[in-house]
């Protein structure tokens, strides 16, 4: 009998998901007193949505050690898809903070894409595809917002 993938991708997924929840937040944060706090409320919502996700995936028990390191300044740990928050956040166009956004979301659709092509078991595998189905409604979400203007 052969060990699935389950555990390698649940790591993969659940830093990618800590990602999005750091960076929704910072995003959300940004935006709060912008002249699009309404964009904050829904990122803000995001950034939930994605901690949820995380717990669900520990909780099955497919991930050992959930180390969130609460250390630093949230934008100093972010990573992968997120690098662009970080300058974006120096700035005061809402927009770019957006467009961040919208690449982190990227990101995270393409890492559970990558997660489905593994061979995982049957509960898993039903659990990631239906994040993977809400994580694209939320990149969409997210694009629709850059092009409403």
């Amino acid at each position: 009998m052969h060990m699935s993938d389950d555990a390698k991708v649940a790591k993969e997924l659940v830093e990618t998901l800590k990602d999005g929840e750091r960076g929704f937040t910072s995003a959300a944060e940004k935006l709060r007193d912008s002249d699009r706090a309404e964009w904050a409320t829904t990122l803000q919502r995001l950034a939930e949505q994605r901690a949820g996700f995380r717990r669900e995936i520990v909780e099955m028990g497919h991930e050992y050690g959930d180390d969130v390191d609460e250390s630093g300044s949230v934008a100093a740990t972010l990573h992968r898809g997120w690098i662009s928050l970080k300058d974006a956040l120096t700035g005061d166009d809402a927009g770019s903070v957006l467009g961040a956004a919208a690449t982190g979301e990227e990101h995270a659709v393409s890492e559970y894409e990558k997660g489905l092509e593994q061979d995982l078991s049957a509960g898993f595998r039903e659990v990631v595809s239906r994040q993977h189905a809400a994580v694209v409604a939320a990149r969409d979400e997210v694009k629709a917002l850059q092009t409403a203007d």
